[in-house]
């Protein structure tokens, strides 16, 4: 079980952190509608922790996604500077800062998923590569969901800032395309990873 302290540190970076974030947001009613979900992990997360505790490394992981994720809340995602600077230099069109978003949502929450699904569920071999991508790939998919209901509910201003599609009709698959390409490069990875483990240690073994 991982240690209380690292844990606590995690939660006091992402509790601050999301503060000062909360300071002034480019648009305060897209900053409330943003950080709906992640309040829910996190509460989530504390309450599910004695009973189904995940890794240092998950943890360390959702906190780097979640961080990126406060970030874009608090400029908007079409508004933050990095992105926007990125744009300038390489002209591609659009702030490409929620692409990046969306590309670690895939590349940091996958480990987790497939530690979740390991600990609640039979699954395994091939399939706990494959559930926990698919997974993302759902979740990816309700998301955009969700965007296009609010938009489509909320003052039109609001919907489109939420939504953040900075007029390319293709965002919402995209958006799942980037969240799917981040699963499958650190799913390759942990599979690469375990395999080079087990020759390793079979090698150890029969020497």
């Amino acid at each position: 079980m991982p240690a209380p302290l690292f844990l606590k540190a995690l939660l006091g970076w992402y509790a601050g952190y999301s503060i000062v974030m909360a300071i002034s947001p480019v648009d305060r009613d897209n900053w409330v509608l943003a950080n709906i979900l992640p309040f829910l992990l996190v509460a989530t997360l504390i309450v599910t922790y004695r009973r189904w505790p995940l890794s240092r490394a998950s943890y360390l992981l959702i906190t780097v996604y979640l961080t990126l994720h406060t970030t874009g809340a608090h400029y908007t995602y079409a508004q933050m500077p990095l992105g926007q600077w990125i744009d300038d230099l390489w002209q591609l069109g659009r702030n490409h800062y929620d692409r990046v978003v969306h590309f670690s949502f895939g590349l940091l929450l996958t480990y987790p998923m497939e530690e979740l699904f390991g600990m609640l569920t039979a699954v395994r071999g091939g399939l706990l590569y494959y559930v926990p991508v698919m997974t993302i790939l759902g979740l990816s998919g309700l998301w955009e969901i969700i965007e296009a209901w609010a938009a489509q509910t909320l003052q039109p201003e609001l919907g489109l800032t939420f939504v953040g599609y900075q007029g390319d009709v293709w965002d919402a698959q995209q958006d799942m395309a980037a969240a799917l390409y981040g699963a499958l490069l650190v799913t390759i990875l942990l599979y690469a990873v375990r395999r080079w483990r087990a020759a390793s240690a079979s090698v150890h073994t029969e020497a």
